[in-house]
This record gives C-alpha cells, structure tokens and sequence, in this order.
C-alpha cells in the first residue's frame, strides 16, 4: 500500500466563548486531513491547535501539514513507526499537527485489517464517562452552572481555576456547597497558579474532597511539583508538564505527580501516548485521557485509545459538549448520558461532512 494523496483543511468551527487560566476561546482552530491510497483505503485524522500550552496554531499547523504530506508520498503507511519517525527527523515538536497524521495512520491501519480501532489496539468496551467542565466565570455563575450541570444527570464535574486562588477557593467553596457531596469534582488551575499560591488554595481544597487537581504551576516550576504533592491534600495531576513518556518518566521518579493526562495534540499522537501510558502503567500511575478542543471525530478516536488502555482510569472527553456551535461529524460517538459509544465499524469510525470541507481552506498534496 502507497500514500496517493493528502488534503488539507482548516477546520474551523465556532463556539461560546470557553474560559481558561491561560485565555478565552472564541473557536475551535483545528486541522483534518485525509490520506488516500492506492489501494482505496483513506484514512482520516484531526488534530486541535491550541497556542498557549504547544506553541502551535491553525496557520502553523497547516503549513507543517503541507511538508508531512509531501514526506509521505509514495511511502507506506502501514509502516506507522517509520512514518512518524520521518516526521520527527524533519523537525522537532509540532506535537499537534504530527498527531493529525498519526491519527490517520491508525485509521488507515485498523481499516485494512476490517477492525475498529480499539481492537486494533488489542483493546475491549469499557465504560467511559466523561466529566463536564464548567470554564472560569464568577463564583456565583459557577455554582449555578454546576446546580444546572447536575440536573442534567452529569455526575463528574471539572472546574476550571488558575486566575486568582482567594477567588478560587471560594468558587470550589460554593460549587461543593451548591451541588453537595454526591458529585464528583475535579479541579484544573492550567499552570495559573505559583507554588504559594498553589499550596494554599490545595490546602483550603482538600475540605472540599476534590478527586485531582491538574497543572497547578507553570512547567517551568516542575522542580516545584514534589514539595507541593507532599503538601497538598489533594493528588496532583501533570498535563502541560508532561508531552511525552521521558517527561511523564521524569515526574514521576522525582514524586512529582499522583496522575498524568495524556493528550494527542501534546504527545503527537497515539504512537507515543502508547508509550506513556507503558511508563505511567509500570510506575502504577493512572492516567486520564484528554483533549483540547476537537470535534467528535478526533473525540471518538480517543475513546478508542482509552478503550483499549486499563492503565486510563479517568475521562476528560467533553470538548464537543462545550459549546460547539456545530458539529459536522458523521459517525463517530455518541453520547448516552455522559458515557461514550464506540462505533463498531472498522477504523476510527468518523468523518467530516463533505459540505462542511466545502466552505474550509483547503490544499492537496
């Protein structure tokens, strides 16, 4: 089998404005693409930029797109190791668009064999419920839209902080307070707060019986990390620290961290999430499986992923559910509840509605 051809596009798709320590979101700036063969196999993949935590955009990634299509040529795909370590030899990090095209491997390769990708990845059903995330607003505002989150039936909030921890420990104060003690609550500072601040906001938390808190600190400060876990109430969770299995490897033999998030538009894809969660699973670290903003296409290829790894004990697979506007994915999940359906058919089980690629910048290779 030989790689044809590859097209490009810009996915963009509106949303409500979504709030985080680091910005707001106005859009989800993702890129699709799709390797077609001679054999009249395509496989699909996406991959969501997201500046602030990978240094990466929807313009850069498009370009860098352009460059690892044109490596893959005539090259075949079915040989996923060799294909991504090409892109590797090419140029450092780009973990975001390099995980676009892993994706579509996996698709592709899953598709050959008549499977879907969870199976390929000699994984089994199991269930996935995800969390919902409420994004940074006024205590007040938070509360309500947990109250709002648990009539719907959600059972696993996630709280986004970061931006001023006195405001933080009340705005945790009157979500636990407001939605009681049945509600499973995780907290996610994304690198907002410094290691003071971190200790006494954890410190204040742990009444509130949060599950984790991700990223509490800049990366910069993951010296830091060991004498906060060892103060800290709650279990600390590395995000942004963590992008590959040397750096998951790293943290975790310094006592740095009680879980890792794994994210494809940080680790550049399934290849070498593999590989931290073999890290995380010998050192008995859980892992959670995440994302940044997708659609439900890359969404379902998560839960493929997670699907098929024992070590992933916790689901952060909500991004379609936050507000985007749109959604322009055949097949791929559904959502029961706040758990996950796997499609059965072979490969990841998604695609884009070609109406939608119409109105998208676009380019073949």
């Amino acid at each position: 089998m030989k790689i044809i051809q590859t097209n490009i596009y810009k996915l963009s798709i509106p949303m409500h404005p979504f709030s985080i320590a680091t910005g707001t979101m106005y859009n989800a700036q993702n890129l699709f693409i799709r390797i077609h063969t001679d054999e009249n196999l395509t496989g699909v993949g996406e991959c969501s930029a997201f500046p602030v935590i990978t240094g990466e955009s929807q313009a850069t990634c498009y370009e860098m797109a352009k460059e690892f299509a044109a490596l893959w040529k005539d090259k075949d795909p079915l040989n996923i190791p060799a294909r991504m370590a090409e892109l590797h030899a090419f140029t450092a990090f780009n973990s975001t668009a390099k995980s676009a095209f892993d994706m579509a491997l996996y698709d592709l390769a899953a598709k050959a064999d008549d499977i879907p990708l969870y199976k390929y990845l000699h994984g089994s059903r199991k269930p996935l419920e995800t969390d919902l995330t409420i994004g940074i607003q006024e205590p007040e505002a938070m509360a309500a839209s947990a109250v709002e989150f648990a009539k719907k039936g959600v059972r696993i909030i996630k709280v986004k902080l970061g931006k001023n921890g006195d405001r933080d420990i009340a705005c945790v104060k009157q979500i636990r307070e407001a939605v009681g003690d049945s509600i499973q609550l995780r907290i996610d500072a994304n690198q907002g707060w410094d290691f003071e601040t971190a200790r006494k906001a954890l410190g204040e938390m742990g009444k509130y019986n949060i599950q984790f808190c991700e990223q509490p600190m800049r990366h910069w400060n993951d010296h830091l990390l060991p004498d906060l876990r060892a103060s800290s109430p709650v279990k600390i969770m590395a995000d942004e620290s963590v992008f590959d299995h040397h750096d998951a490897l790293r943290l975790i033999r310094a006592a740095a961290c009680d879980y890792v998030n794994i994210k494809f538009a940080k680790s550049g894809g399934i290849l070498e999430a593999l590989k931290i969660n073999e890290v995380c699973a010998a050192e008995q670290v859980p892992c959670m499986m995440g994302g940044m903003l997708e659609s439900r296409l890359a969404l379902t290829a998560f839960a493929h992923f997670a699907s098929a790894q024992d070590n992933i004990e916790f689901y952060d697979m909500d991004t379609a559910l936050l507000g985007h506007k749109t959604d322009p994915v055949t097949g791929g999940i559904k959502y029961r509840g706040y758990f996950l359906e796997i499609p059965e058919s072979p490969g990841i089980g998604a695609d884009i509605e070609s109406g939608f690629l119409d109105g998208c910048e676009q380019t073949q290779i």
